[in-house]
């Protein structure tokens, strides 16, 4: 079996300043800045079979220009039970078209739909025990992180461990935006 995943690289420039969030959140576990990215559909746990018939499909995509993304600020997923804090990336329809198109290529093989609703964004770090206070605190003095931009000139098929999260990931193919 092989946990696989689409997504977009971020640049080491901006990986280094996403990075300098670390510290100071009761609870956190840090995502090392090498393994961050902006997933586009989670493929879970398949079988090599699967895995192949992804690796295939993706490559039919139809070719696309590259993506400028937009961090637009620092968030938590989990309401209540905060979960992960991650950096925003703006909707773009460009970047929401890709997904898409994703999505329904790997639902053409037998794949369940994603449960989860597509809302782009960079994991920092995942959250256990982690109060609502202490996340609300957190994000009311660094939550102003400074909008930044970076390009996407492909998407890639990652594969990590079956582990408790945040890597290593590895790239075990890559699709240009061209």
């Amino acid at each position: 079996m092989l946990r696989l995943f689409t997504g977009l690289e971020v640049p080491q420039d901006v990986a280094a300043s996403l990075s300098i969030m670390k510290g100071g959140l009761a609870g956190a576990r840090w995502i090392d800045e090498t393994n961050y990215h902006v997933t586009l559909r989670f493929m879970g746990d398949i079988d090599e079979s699967a895995a192949r018939d992804v690796w295939s499909l993706l490559g039919d995509i139809r070719r696309r220009r590259p993506l400028t993304l937009t961090i637009e600020g620092l968030d938590v997923f989990g309401g209540d039970k905060p979960r992960a804090l991650v950096a925003r990336i703006a909707p773009t329809p460009a970047l929401v078209e890709l997904q898409a198109e994703q999505e329904r290529l790997v639902r053409r093989i037998g794949l369940p739909p994603d449960k989860r609703k597509f809302t782009p964004h960079v994991t920092l770090a995942r959250l256990r025990d982690t109060s609502p206070w202490h996340a609300a605190d957190f994000l009311s003095a660094r939550g102003r992180f400074p909008t930044r931009s970076f390009t996407a000139d492909r998407f890639v098929l990652f594969s990590s461990r079956a582990s408790v999260g945040g890597g290593p990931y590895v790239v075990e193919a890559a699709y240009p935006l061209v």
